[in-house]
């Protein structure tokens, strides 16, 4: 898929790139709002499906060596041309609040959210970069009090 392919496939399809079964090396700090209290790694699998010719896509990544599972709901609202990322883990049973955005023209889609980091609020951004039919990155990263992005989570896809 060209550059151009990818662009205009996740403009116009959203998440039908993640559809499958994808191995996710993850790269997280250790404190999320902490950029000096260093990173672990682990790898995770993830099964995603679409819904809705493609307006919809869930899936489940499983965190074998953390003993937990999450679970994303993407769903394309048309009225806004915006996606609504809401996830949910085995953990908490929890759905945190929704991050919404959209894809750009050259493939890249953030998602803005505010939510709640041990009781402190905190602003939520979601990128999506790198797509192609057997890669994507994924990467968190959370603001407190109008502060500078701290990058706290960082998943790199590849096809299974």
């Amino acid at each position: 898929m060209t550059s151009t392919e990818t662009s205009r496939s996740t403009t116009t399809h959203g998440f039908s790139f993640l559809d499958g079964d994808w191995h996710v090396h993850n790269r997280r700090l250790a404190d999320f709002i902490d950029p000096d209290s260093g990173w672990e790694e682990f790898d995770g699998h993830t099964t995603g499906r679409l819904f809705w010719d493609g307006r919809a896509h869930v899936d489940e990544i499983v965190f074998p060596s953390k003993g937990f599972s999450g679970l994303t709901l993407r769903l394309y609202e048309p009225e806004t041309d915006e996606w609504t990322l809401n996830w949910s883990n085995s953990r908490t049973g929890r759905l945190d609040p929704p991050v919404r955005g959209r894809w750009s023209e050259d493939g890249t889609g953030e998602f803005h959210g505010v939510d709640v980091h041990d009781g402190r609020n905190v602003r939520v951004r979601f990128r999506w970069s790198n797509i192609s039919s057997s890669t994507a990155r994924w990467e968190q990263a959370f603001a407190l009090d109008g502060g500078p992005w701290v990058t706290n989570w960082v998943m790199d896809f590849s096809r299974a």
